[in-house]
């Protein structure tokens, strides 16, 4: 599987980005979001999500990983496929994504093209305890010098079988109380915890 892309920005457009590596161009589907974030760089670095059919080889480009986890998690609710979701990330922040899910607001998840009530309440159904809790990742990791601990340690609860938002909670208790922990000992402290 491929992480990530990291080269020359070939072409661009809101919806697509040609990156050069090794001399090899790699077409990648992009949000609005991500497009916005590499507009005007010479270089990048896209994270891939990589969609297997029958006929057809499709790569998907993430600014970040965080939009790619949240990409991933809305193609795994029935009837969102990976346009919808891209759609949905090209309309709203990834932020608004998520608040609209922890707050059950099916109007903003409805005002995206293409999304009905249906497919708004499945969302907000399936994904309300696995998405992030925007107001804890901001007051608490993101501001947090140890931004990359945080997520490493969350990516690691979350493979462990725990919820996103609570694992989310503890992580930011700990660094909050002992900042300079390293991944291993904060995934150690979580587990005492949860």
């Amino acid at each position: 599987m491929i992480e990530y892309i990291k080269g020359e920005v070939v072409e661009l457009t809101p919806a697509g980005a040609v990156i050069e590596n090794s001399g090899i161009g790699y077409f990648l589907h992009i949000s609005l979001n991500t497009y916005t974030a590499i507009s005007g760089k010479k270089e990048c670095k896209l994270y891939v999500y990589e969609a297997v059919r029958e006929d057809a080889f499709t790569l998907f480009g993430f600014e970040g990983k965080h939009e790619r986890n949240l990409f991933m998690q809305l193609i795994s609710v029935s009837g969102v496929g990976a346009s919808t979701a891209r759609m949905i990330l090209s309309s709203l922040t990834v932020n608004e994504i998520e608040s609209a899910i922890v707050s059950e607001n099916l109007n903003v998840l409805k005002a995206v093209k293409g999304i009905g009530a249906k497919t708004a309440q499945r969302i907000i159904v399936d994904l309300k305890d696995k998405v992030n809790c925007p107001d804890t990742i901001s007051s608490d990791l993101l501001l947090s010098q140890n931004n990359q601990v945080a997520e490493e340690a969350l990516a690691a609860l979350v493979m462990l079988g725990f919820t996103q938002a609570s694992s989310q909670k503890v992580i930011a208790k700990i660094l909050k109380e002992m900042p300079r922990l390293t991944v291993e000992q904060v995934i150690k402290n979580a587990l005492k915890i949860l």
